[in-house]
């Protein structure tokens, strides 16, 4: 599904297939690239000229049979001012330098360096990581391929010219790991509901044991003798029964406290008895986002072996309109013994979410529950595609999800919370009603889930405008992006690993 694209790292005087340069403003290149076009005497000023191509950030050379050069191809990608690059900086440049690779091209070379010199070895690991998540490809089901971008070859052969390759190999083994998450996340969101209905997804969670996961799924007898209403009411409409499926990496100090993390995984979402419309109704396979961001980033901390306690959660219904479907006006029980009134059957993932949130929190006691959720259209709404919701009750775990966010791109924006909104899931029949109406439809949806979280630190990532159909990027042209794996992934380096 993915191209299999393995990177090699290679030293700066070793290069084959297409070559890609990187040059700043007035066509500023590093030494050994500049050694590189000195080969071709006045043949690189001459076509940059005729293209008035000068290095401009975005702008691209291209050069085919590049005189004095054995090389079928040279791509020369403009990196704008010379300035130091943040992390975020040359994942973005790997992923806008794949880009610019010929769609037949196999085999290629990238110098790793900018105007100022060689780069290091992380950021070359950094350019590597942008390259490969730009290189994925969701194509499983297609038996035709029309364009470029799909006659990729399947497997590409792709190198990092650069100063010390063996320390870039090394700094690759961890991004590798991201990377695999990353991917992983994708393949689960871009499925279709058919192939990956719960019992499914369970089995493909449970493939984490191979990495040292110790992974558990309940069964809907589990769960029923739990006392896990909200989240069996909003499957029993389906021939899928539910799952939930545990995931524990124990790389930490034995005994400590672990850190948690939650995730929706509603495999599709008809909307049930308060059925959605007809149109765009096909993007509800993907409102599993949050749980398959679960899976990625629990994949990620066990392939690199992590030195942290984690513990990954995903409740996995399908939410569908039978005769035994739960109804507008039913009340259900919550594992932790609080009624809610069920208004709409469509704002189901709350109710998944409660009974899982409740779960992980009396079975783990973490030191910080964060959970992920395609959860409300109305945080579209407000934030569009380009940023997260963020809830939370703790000011510094909301402070180190933002900043993870900046370092990242995978960017978060904290909304409010308040004991004025609970007031609009009052209920006349139960403890609360699962839907609040239309105003701050987000944030009503946010002060239900905090009635399951007691006091731990606790963050609620309403991913509906980015885990799914989202903007295509420099390293993402999927339509499920695997959006939260290197965001939690940053957060737990930063902060959790001993």
């Amino acid at each position: 599904m993915a191209a299999a694209l393995k990177p090699g790292f290679v030293p700066f005087t070793s290069w084959h297939g297409v070559l890609i340069l990187f040059c700043g403003e007035n066509l500023k290149f590093g030494p050994a690239s500049r050694r590189i076009v000195s080969r071709m005497g006045e043949t690189l000023r001459r076509a940059a000229a005729a293209d008035r191509f000068t290095g401009k950030s975005g702008s691209s050379l291209d050069v085919i049979a590049p005189a004095g050069l054995e090389v079928p191809r040279l791509v020369v990608v403009g990196t704008g001012k010379d300035t130091a690059p943040s992390s975020r900086d040359l994942v973005k440049l790997g992923g806008a330098a794949m880009a610019k690779l010929p769609g037949a091209a196999a085999v290629a070379t990238i110098v790793a360096e900018l105007g100022f010199g060689a780069l290091k070895p992380d950021q070359v690991a950094e350019l590597a990581l942008g390259a490969r998540l730009r290189a994925y490809t969701f194509d499983l089901y297609k038996t035709k391929r029309k364009n470029d971008e799909e006659q990729r070859p399947k497997k590409i052969e792709l190198n990092f010219a650069c100063a010390n390759p063996a320390s870039a190999e090394k700094s690759w083994t961890r991004r590798a790991a991201l990377a695999d998450g990353v991917v992983l996340a994708r393949d689960l969101v871009n499925e279709p509901g058919n192939v990956l209905y719960p019992g499914e997804f369970a089995r493909r969670a449970s493939a984490l044991s191979k990495l040292g996961v110790v992974v558990e799924v309940l069964d809907t007898a589990a769960m029923r003798k739990l006392g896990m209403g909200a989240l069996l009411g909003v499957g029993q409409g389906s021939a899928h029964e539910a799952r939930l499926v545990v995931m524990r990496w124990n790389g930490g100090k034995r005994g400590a406290d672990p850190v948690a993390f939650i995730g929706k995984g509603v495999c599709f979402d008809s909307g049930g008895i308060s059925i959605k419309p007809a149109q765009n109704m096909e993007d509800m396979k993907g409102d599993m986002a949050g749980a398959a961001c679960v899976v990625g980033l629990m994949h990620t901390l066990a392939a690199r072996k992590a030195k942290v306690n984690a513990v990954g959660a995903i409740g996995l219904v399908e939410n569908m309109p039978d005769g035994k479907a739960q109804r507008p006006g039913d009340i259900v029980k919550t594992m932790s013994g609080q009624t809610i009134e069920i208004i709409n059957t469509d704002a189901e993932g709350r109710l998944v979410l409660a009974d899982v949130l409740h779960y992980v929190n009396k079975r783990f006691k973490p030191k910080i529950m964060i959970n992920l959720a395609t959860l409300t259209g109305a945080i579209i709404v407000a934030l569009g595609q380009e940023y997260a919701g963020l809830f939370s009750n703790d000011d510094k775990l909301a402070e180190r999800l933002t900043k993870a966010g900046e370092a990242t791109g995978e960017r978060v924006w904290r909304m409010p919370l308040g004991t004025e909104y609970d007031k609009m899931i009052d209920s006349k029949f139960a403890d609360m009603k699962n839907t609040g109406g239309r105003w701050g439809g987000a944030i009503t949806a946010a002060q239900l889930l905090q009635r399951f979280v007691d006091k731990t630190p606790w963050a609620h990532l309403d991913i509906a405008g980015t885990g799914m159909g989202s903007p295509q990027s420099d390293i993402n042209r999927s339509w499920g992006s695997g959006w939260g794996v290197r965001l939690l992934q940053r957060l737990v380096e930063d902060h959790y690993e001993r």
